[in-house]
């Protein structure tokens, strides 16, 4: 079925709230768990959706994926899923007489890697270069990804039978891990009216192109971030990296994460600039996937969110900015 060509926008904030408005068709009482997801697009990152069956993980990813008149791939995660099934494979043409390439599912501009911590770690690993460099080398030929290109996972935090926990290298490059939450009566009650009959994610249809959203993209680079703030990042990285309850703390990848991100809420709220409330609002969903525990930590029933909330709140925010 054909779609009518997404409409252009004048500004970032008619963009971002045209894709808001059309998630919020499907995802009713989660604004910030949809502005988060859309700042993570903009900041051209990756995006992890965690947390128990049946609150929406899936739906919120289709949403988006949906929302951009773009090519999306739906790549379900089983144990017997192989990496050239994320990759693709060179196989040999009979007619050509030469080996042509087939590409595999993460070649889209949305990819939804569903259930992700169901598949082997040699699978999940298929990821790595996609992921951080936006392209795959197959038969040491490597093919470069279109962009705007995002990896949208989910995973389900409870159930750990049959399934391989996410490495610290695979965790590293998703730029937010963010959690749906149960909705508040009143939404759930609206979900009722919305989803009784029928899936109202068959009824999205894009508010934008994927073009549109690159030279969004792009303008977010040139939000500013003063001198101090920058500071003040690289103060809060580094308070993981020596905190007592704490083994591994935030690479340098994790403070440009950080800085990414701000300037995207930044820009979705009207500013040209960055103000350290940006900063502490991202610092959760950026940082704590991050951070590893301390063995005594866990012990002591302390998580990675109470470590990040105690050090957000004992790093100095910085006064004027320069």
């Amino acid at each position: 079925m054909q779609t009518a060509p997404a409409p252009r926008h004048t500004s970032f904030g008619a963009l971002f709230d045209a894709l808001l408005g059309n998630v919020e068709r499907v995802i009713q009482g989660k604004r910030e768990t949809i502005r988060l997801a859309l700042v993570c697009l903009f900041a051209e990152g990756h995006l992890l959706i965690e947390d128990v069956p049946g609150v929406g993980k899936t739906s919120m990813a289709k949403a988006i994926a949906r929302s951009i008149d773009g090519n999306w791939h739906r790549i379900q995660f089983t144990p017997d899923l192989l990496p050239s099934d994320v990759t693709g494979v060179s196989v040999w043409n009979r007619v050509s007489n030469e080996f042509e390439f087939r590409p595999g599912g993460i070649f889209a501009n949305i990819v939804l890697a569903d259930e992700i911590n169901r598949a082997s770690p040699k699978t999940q690993s298929a990821l790595l270069e996609a992921m951080e460099e936006q392209q795959v080398t197959v038969d040491a030929r490597t093919y470069r990804l279109n962009r705007p290109f995002m990896v949208i996972a989910t995973q389900n935090p409870i159930e750990l039978e049959g399934t391989y926990p996410l490495p610290e290298a695979q965790l590293d490059r998703f730029l937010m891990r963010i959690r749906m939450g149960y909705p508040s009566r009143e939404s759930e009650i609206a979900i009722l009216d919305t989803h009784g009959s029928h899936s109202s994610v068959e009824d999205i249809h894009p508010v934008t192109s994927g073009t549109e959203i690159l030279s969004a993209a792009r303008a977010v680079e040139s939000v500013h971030v003063a001198d101090n703030l920058k500071s003040y990042i690289v103060d809060i990285t580094t308070s993981t990296r020596d905190h007592r309850d704490l083994s591994l703390g935030v690479s340098p990848r994790g403070a440009l994460a950080l800085q990414r991100a701000a300037r995207a809420l930044a820009a979705s709220l009207g500013r040209d600039y960055v103000v350290p409330d940006d900063v502490k609002r991202l610092a959760p969903v950026v940082l704590e996937h991050r951070v590893l525990l301390a063995p005594d930590a866990s012990l002591r029933g302390i998580s990675a969110e109470d470590v990040m909330r105690a050090i957000t709140a004992s790093v100095p925010v910085p006064g004027a900015l320069g």
